[in-house]
This record gives C-alpha cells, structure tokens and sequence, in this order.
C-alpha cells in the first residue's frame, strides 16, 4: 500500500510531462507535413560521381570490367 503513495504522484507527474512534450510537438509544427520528407528522398537530383570505375580500377579491371592480365 505504501508504494501506491509513490507510484500514484509519479505516474500523474509523468503523464503532465508527456502532455506537454505533445502540447509542444503540435505547437511547433512537428505534424504539419508528413508526406513531405518521403517525396523528398524519391525525388533527390543531386548528381553524385559513380564508383563504379574507381572500384573496377581498383580491383584490378579494365574499362570493361574484365580482369587485367
């Protein structure tokens, strides 16, 4: 029983604070634009130099990705 006199406070204290991590999420925008960020990932045109011919290089290849005799 005497555990209940912690446990109540606590648990009352922890559900404010959750409220007001929520409170706070919606009041700063959090929520506003959830499909955004996924369309934005798809639709990156950033142009990053390929790999490929300094891996084959490395490995030993030729430009056509044959092995150097």
């Amino acid at each position: 029983m005497e555990s209940l006199y912690l446990l109540i406070p606590i648990s009352v204290v922890l559900v404010f604070v959750i409220g007001v991590l929520f409170w706070w999420s919606l009041r700063s925008g959090q929520y506003d634009d959830l499909e955004g960020p996924a369309y934005r990932v798809l639709l990156d045109d950033r142009d990053v130099p390929a790999a490929a011919p300094r891996a084959k290089e490395q490995a030993g290849c030729d430009e056509d990705g044959e092995p150097r005799a």
